[in-house]
């Protein structure tokens, strides 16, 4: 295959020639400082397209907004001994007609398997926004993932909840948005929870997709949400009271994880605190 290799100042990305396959998955490192003892990975999964075999690119806003993001986040998290890494996929779009299954699903378990060899023995949690808010929910259950922190996610009416059978998620969606449906979200959010899912989600009224508008919030969102879930902080209490309303932990006898109690809305459409 004829192909070059570029570093736009993020990653170095391969451009093949017309008739090649999208290049392959690659990953950002956003690495704490030297000397400081790791004690977890967040890994960002951005957002994209519904068909697109395209390659992606820094251009691309999906994940130029994903990549300041998790700029912004590894800022803080770096201190505290957490490793970020950035995923880029393969092609921009979701492809689900494409292969056995969506394509952010087989870069995804790619990286969880590099991010296993890499840091052996610390918790991950996933943070993915719109289609990577879908293949963060849809990656729930992998070997490995200790909660999932998904903004704005692209999830349908048909969109399965056992992936994120006892796991735990923190969802956030503005009102207004128009490219992905909050209600959808919130019904996901429920039904995740009778299959024993712990979830908190929040809602930010006057809100559209892109987290252009209040990024403090989504910032604030990710950090605590995601320090919470691996331990390094403790969960907000308004997570940790809305995770209670799902009873996941396991039987007394060892047994399998027992039917999550229906409680509607209550600790999914919580506000935002200004961060």
């Amino acid at each position: 295959m004829n192909a070059a290799t570029h570093s736009d100042g993020w990653h170095d990305w391969v451009v093949p020639d017309a008739a090649a396959v999208p290049p392959e998955p690659s990953l950002t490192t956003f690495a704490p400082p030297d000397g400081t003892a790791l004690r977890g990975v967040v890994l960002m999964l951005h957002g994209g397209q519904a068909n697109s075999l395209a390659p992606v690119q820094r251009r691309n806003g999906s994940w130029w907004r994903m990549a300041l993001l998790a700029r912004a986040f590894a800022r803080h998290a770096g201190r505290a001994g957490v490793a970020v890494e950035l995923l880029r996929y393969s092609a921009r779009g979701w492809n689900a007609d494409a292969g056995p299954e969506p394509a952010p699903l087989v870069d995804g378990r790619w990286a969880l398997a590099e991010l296993s060899g890499r840091y052996r023995d610390v918790p991950l949690v996933l943070v993915g926004h719109s289609m990577g808010g879908r293949a963060a929910c849809a990656l729930a259950g992998e070997p490995g993932v200790t909660g999932v922190v998904a903004l704005a996610p692209w999830l349908t009416a048909e969109e399965p909840v056992e992936p994120a059978k006892g796991q735990r998620l923190v969802l956030a969606h503005g009102l207004n948005d128009r490219w992905t449906s909050p209600a959808n979200s919130l019904d996901w959010s429920m039904r995740a929870r009778a299959v024993s899912a712990q979830v908190a989600r929040f809602e930010l009224p006057g809100v559209g997709h892109f987290m252009f508008s209040r990024v403090g919030e989504w910032n604030g969102i990710v950090r605590r949400g995601a320090m919470g879930l691996l331990g390094v902080e403790p969960l907000p209490t308004e997570v940790a009271e809305a995770f209670a309303l799902t009873d996941a932990r396991a039987a007394d006898d060892g047994g399998p994880l027992r039917q999550g109690v229906s409680t509607g809305e209550q600790g999914l459409r919580m506000p935002v605190e200004t961060s």
